[in-house]
């Protein structure tokens, strides 16, 4: 298994898994083709992924907030272009808090134990310490958070378009 330093996160990171090794936090990076593991903890990548995009972690939490009214687990945007939208399990404080990509999740089930059994783009299935009434939540926060930056980076393109056509017009 490949273990690097750092990574930041693409359309094709499905989820970050804590998991402690010689008394550090590190996180086992899911891939649509394989895992890696990073010598970071969850919320450095989540982090370091915004910066990397253009944006700080609070200014995406606080468009969150803005935009979807949430700021308690709220899920986060990473790079809304790519479609890189993250959501935490639980809180982000939390050690134990699993990040999960919206754009991944095929299906999802309930399991006993309070727990759900996610179903990933790539066919492969795992079992995370959510129940499944939360992580339905968190996946509807995440896809109105989703659709309504969609919706706006749209309707930006549609305004430029007709701009440019009135100034196409405007020339001939």
């Amino acid at each position: 298994m490949l273990i690097v330093e750092y990574l930041y996160l693409t359309r094709y990171t499905m989820g970050l898994f804590p998991f402690f090794h010689d008394k550090q936090m590190w996180t086992k990076v899911l891939e649509e083709d394989g895992e890696i593991i990073v010598k970071q903890k969850p919320m450095e990548i989540i982090e370091q992924s915004c910066l990397y995009y253009g944006a700080s972690l609070r200014g995406r939490k606080d468009g969150a907030r803005h935009i979807i009214g949430t700021s308690h687990k709220a899920p986060i945007a990473i790079e809304p272009t790519n479609e890189i939208f993250f959501f935490p399990t639980i809180s982000p404080m939390n050690p134990q808090c699993v990040w999960l990509s919206h754009l991944h999740i095929r299906h999802h089930e309930h399991v006993q134990g309070g727990k759900t059994r996610i179903t990933f783009s790539n066919g492969k299935s795992l079992e995370v310490c959510i129940s499944h009434h939360s992580f339905v939540n968190q996946l509807h926060r995440t896809a109105q958070l989703r659709t309504k930056m969609n919706e706006r980076i749209e309707a930006r393109e549609r305004k430029m378009m007709y701009l440019l056509y009135l100034r196409e017009k405007e020339l001939s």
